[in-house]
C-alpha cells in the first residue's frame, strides 16, 4: 500500500503562486495514477487535476486550466501541483490521491489512497 504526505500549502495573496508536493512511500509510486483534489469549507471534495503513471497524459478541471500544472518525478516518488495566478476561490484543503488503473478520473471514489491534506489560503 502507498502512503501519501502533502506539503507546500500556505497563505498567499491573489495572483501569487504555490507549489504543492506529494511524497509517496510504501509500494512503488510509479505504477499509480495520481491526482489532486480540493475541499473548501461546507463544500464537496472537488477534482483539480490528474496525471497518468508516465506523466504523458493529464486531465484538469476547467476552473484551473492554464493556471495549474500537475507533474511527477517517479525517481523521487513525488508528485507536484504548481499553482499560478491564484484566486481567493482556490482557497481549500488540497489532497493528493492515487489509484492503480489508467483512468484519469474526476470521481474521488475511484481513488483508494489519500494524503492528509494541506491548507491553501488565498487572500484578496
Amino acid at each position: 500500500q502507498v502512503q501519501l504526505v502533502e506539503s507546500g500549502g500556505g497563505l498567499v495573496q491573489a495572483g501569487g503562486s504555490l507549489r504543492l508536493s506529494c511524497v509517496a512511500s510504501g509500494r512503488t509510486f510509479s505504477s499509480y495514477t495520481m491526482a489532486w483534489f480540493r475541499q473548501a469549507p461546507g463544500k464537496e471534495r472537488e477534482f483539480v487535476a490528474a496525471l497518468n503513471w508516465s506523466g504523458s497524459r493529464t486531465n484538469y478541471a476547467d476552473s484551473v486550466k492554464g493556471r495549474f500544472t500537475i507533474s511527477r518525478d517517479n525517481a523521487k516518488n513525488t508528485g507536484y501541483l504548481q499553482m499560478n495566478s491564484l484566486k481567493p476561490e482556490d482557497t481549500a484543503v488540497y489532497y493528493c490521491a492515487t489509484h492503480r488503473t489508467t483512468e484519469l478520473s474526476t470521481n474521488p471514489y475511484v481513488y483508494d489512497v489519500w494524503g492528509q491534506g494541506t491548507q491553501v489560503t488565498v487572500s484578496s
